[in-house]
C-alpha cells in the first residue's frame, strides 16, 4: 500500500493544479481584454503608471495590474445650482444656469483635475455670481445674451488647461426677491394705468377734433346750401318777374293788335280816305310783321328793335340760364301771332270791290 501512496498524492495534486488553471484562463482573458464604445475614450495605467489612451473597439492590456478610466467624448451638460447674489444697485436675485461642453483632450481632463464635471460646475457658480454682481437688476433681467457671453468667456480660460471645451452657456432663470418683486409689479401696473390715461386723454382729444371737423362740415355744407338755395330762389324769382313781364307785354300787344283789327274793320266800312293810324299799332304791326316775314323793318331809317338787359342785370338774374325757356315762350307768342295775322288775312274786304282805283284811298 505503501507504493500507491505517492502516486495518488501526484494524482490529486495534477488535478488541483489543472482545475486551478482553467479557473484562471476566464480570469485572466477578462482582465486583459477591454472593449471601447464608439462615443468615448479610456486612458490606461499600468501599476499606477499612465500608459495610454485606448481608441474604441477591442483592447489587450495587461491583466490584473491594469486600470481603465471611461471618458465621454459627447456634449455633456452641467447644471448650475441656483445662485444667490446682489446686484450693483443692491437688489438681491437668485439665477442659474446649464452649460454644454465636451472633453477635447483626455489625457490633461485624466491628469489636471480631479473631477472635470464638478469642477466645471463649482467655477460657474462663482462665475455666475461675479457677473451678476457686476450688472445692475435692469440688466440682469434684460441682458441674457450679455450675461451668458461673460460667463462663457470667464470660463474659457481654466477649462482650456483641464482639456474641456465650452460649447455655450445659457442662464435660465434671474428672479428678484419677493420685495422687489413686488415693487416691480406695482411699478409696472402704475406704468400701465398712465399709458391707459394718456391713450384715453388722446382719444377723447381726437374724438372732440373729429366732432369738431364734422360740425365745421356739416355747417359749411348747411351754408352751402342756403346759399344754393338763395340763388335758386332769386332765380326762379328772376324767371318769374320775366315772365310776368313777357305775359304782360304779350297781352298788352294782343290787346292793341285786337282794337287794330277792329280800327281796320271800322275803317274799311268808312267812306272817308283820310285814316289816322295809332303810332303803337304801326309799331306792332311792323314788329309782327318783321318775325312773319323775316325781314327788318326800318323807321325813319333806323332798325325797330326792343332794348336789351345789360351784362350785370343778365347775370344777376340769370336770364343766361333761362334762354331756353325764354325761347320756347317766344316760339309760342310767335306761332300764335302768326296764326292771327293769318285769319286777319284770309277775311273779305268789307267795301267787296277789290277794283277800286287806288287814287282814291288816299288824298
Amino acid at each position: 500500500m505503501s507504493l500507491f501512496t505517492p502516486l495518488f498524492v501526484t494524482t490529486v495534486a495534477g488535478l488541483a493544479i489543472g482545475l486551478l488553471v482553467l479557473l484562471l484562463v476566464p480570469i485572466v482573458l477578462r482582465s486583459s481584454i477591454v472593449i471601447v464604445d464608439a462615443y468615448e475614450k479610456k486612458t490606461l495605467t499600468v501599476l499606477g503608471e499612465y500608459r495610454k489612451l485606448l481608441e474604441p473597439g477591442i483592447n489587450v492590456v495587461p491583466p490584473f495590474v491594469s486600470n481603465t478610466y471611461r471618458f465621454d467624448m459627447r456634449t455633456q451638460t452641467v447644471d448650475v445650482p441656483r445662485q444667490e447674489a446682489i446686484t450693483r444697485d443692491n437688489s438681491p436675485v437668485t439665477a442659474d444656469a446649464v452649460i454644454y461642453m465636451r472633453v477635447m483632450n483626455v489625457k490633461r481632463a485624466f491628469l489636471e483635475v480631479d473631477d472635470y464635471k464638478k469642477a466645471v460646475s463649482n467655477l460657474a457658480q462663482t462665475t455666475l455670481r461675479a457677473v451678476i454682481g457686476d450688472m445692475e437688476l435692469d440688466d440682469t433681467l434684460n441682458k441674457r445674451q450679455e450675461i451668458n457671453a461673460r460667463i462663457r468667456q470667464e470660463l474659457d480660460e481654466p477649462t482650456d488647461e483641464w482639456g474641456i471645451r465650452i460649447e455655450s452657456v445659457e442662464v435660465r432663470e434671474v428672479n428678484p426677491s419677493k420685495d422687489v418683486q413686488q415693487s416691480m409689479e406695482k411699478q409696472t401696473s402704475a406704468e400701465r394705468k398712465r399709458r391707459a390715461m394718456i391713450l384715453e386723454a388722446q382719444g377723447e382729444r381726437r374724438s372732440a377734433v373729429e366732432k369738431a371737423e364734422g360740425d365745421k362740415q356739416s355747417e359749411i355744407i348747411r351754408a352751402q346750401g342756403q346759399k344754393q338755395s338763395q340763388i335758386l330762389e332769386a332765380q326762379g324769382d328772376a324767371i318769374s318777374t320775366v315772365l310776368r313781364a313777357k305775359s304782360a307785354e304779350s297781352m298788352g300787344e294782343r290787346a292793341i293788335i285786337d282794337q287794330g283789327m277792329e280800327t281796320l274793320e271800322n275803317i274799311g266800312q268808312s267812306e272817308s280816305t283820310t285814316f289816322v293810324m295809332p303810332q303803337e299799332l304801326t309799331s306792332m304791326v311792323g314788329r309782327y310783321g318783321k318775325h312773319l316775314s323775316g325781314s327788318d323793318v326800318e323807321e325813319d331809317g333806323d332798325h325797330l328793335e326792343s332794348l336789351e338787359f345789360s351784362e350785370e342785370t343778365r347775370e344777376l338774374i340769370g336770364l343766361d340760364d333761362i334762354s331756353e325757356i325764354l325761347g320756347e315762350i317766344d316760339a309760342e307768342l310767335e306761332a300764335n301771332s302768326a296764326i292771327e295775322f293769318e285769319e286777319i288775312d284770309e277775311e273779305p274786304s268789307p267795301a267787296g270791290d277789290d277794283t277800286t282805283d287806288p287814287s282814291q284811298s288816299t288824298d
